[in-house]
């Protein structure tokens, strides 16, 4: 008995040691099964790591221009990222089919994308095998022009020693002959041998809970993708044709506000389930 207090005591102090509550400790513990983290089309400002530190694990780090934006407000931010404690989603905008289509020549351009990310990647200090994801904005089936373009954009990343991944749609799109397409599916049935990482958003509420970063069930499996890595289950604004059942914590003008932080600064965000407190593994650890 003597002997199994002991150990008893022993075990009790190690898990003690091992899972103090400290602000960062706690965003693990609530999300259990995931880590919570955030991403947006504009830096948040120094200022405001630190509070956003305590609800999230990592954040998301656009290489280029985001989506409708003329400049990137993240552009030299990685070391005040990784100073504050996060981890890394780290994206590259890609170009629509329009852009594919009229540049005559998919391939090539998906190369060139993928050199300009990795020198980007490299300029702002990401590490080799770091996660670059590919935001693929529009869903449903892959056009063979936009196939082209992101099989060369995954060839160079990887040949570049980055790893590949790409941003999609996780939620299945009706064609006019009433097939259902799901283009995470889509993209990975297509892939060949190419080792590809996937980050999908579903904001349909289910199986989204909504704008909320206090859900203990979450994984990125949870959003009906079985490989993916990194689940974007909210956005801002909420999208009315897919979030239109999310009520959870969106505020009234239908954008996620982290609590804590004055709503006047209008800091919306979009927030992630991921099974890494570092998905990209963009730390650098030197």
């Amino acid at each position: 008995m003597k002997s199994l207090l002991l150990i008893a005591a022993i075990l009790a102090s190690s898990l003690t040691a091992g899972f103090q509550l400290t602000p960062h400790a706690s965003v693990r513990l609530e999300a259990q099964v995931g880590y919570i983290g955030f991403d947006r089309n504009d830096y948040p400002g120094d200022a405001n790591l630190k509070i956003l530190r305590q609800m999230f694990s990592y954040s998301g780090y656009w290489l280029n221009n985001p989506p409708g934006a003329k400049t990137n407000s993240w552009t030299g931010k990685r070391t005040a990222l990784q100073a504050a404690g996060f981890g890394f989603l780290v994206l590259f905008n890609g170009r629509t089919y329009v852009d594919i289509k009229s540049s005559g020549d998919a391939a090539r351009l998906g190369s060139s994308d993928a050199a300009a990310a990795v020198s980007t990647a490299r300029a702002q200090g990401f590490p080799l095998q770091t996660i670059i994801f590919l935001d693929q904005e529009q869903g449903g089936r892959l056009l063979p022009e936009q196939r082209t373009y992101l099989h060369a954009w995954v060839d160079g990343v990887s040949s570049a020693q980055f790893t590949a991944g790409v941003y999609c749609s996780g939620i299945a799109a009706k064609e006019r002959s009433g097939v259902s397409i799901v283009t995470a599916d889509d993209i990975r049935k297509n892939a060949g041998t190419r080792k590809i990482e996937y980050w999908v958003v579903n904001d349909s509420c289910p199986p989204s809970p909504g704008c909320t970063v206090s859900r203990r069930d979450l994984s990125p499996q949870s959003s009906g993708i079985s490989f993916a890595d990194v689940w974007q289950f909210s956005q801002s604004p909420k999208r009315t044709d897919f979030a239109r059942g999310c009520s959870a914590n969106y505020s009234k003008d239908g954008n996620c506000y982290p609590p804590g932080l004055d709503p006047a600064q209008r800091l919306h965000v979009d927030i992630n389930v991921a099974t890494s407190s570092d998905p990209s593994h963009g730390r650098n650890h030197d």
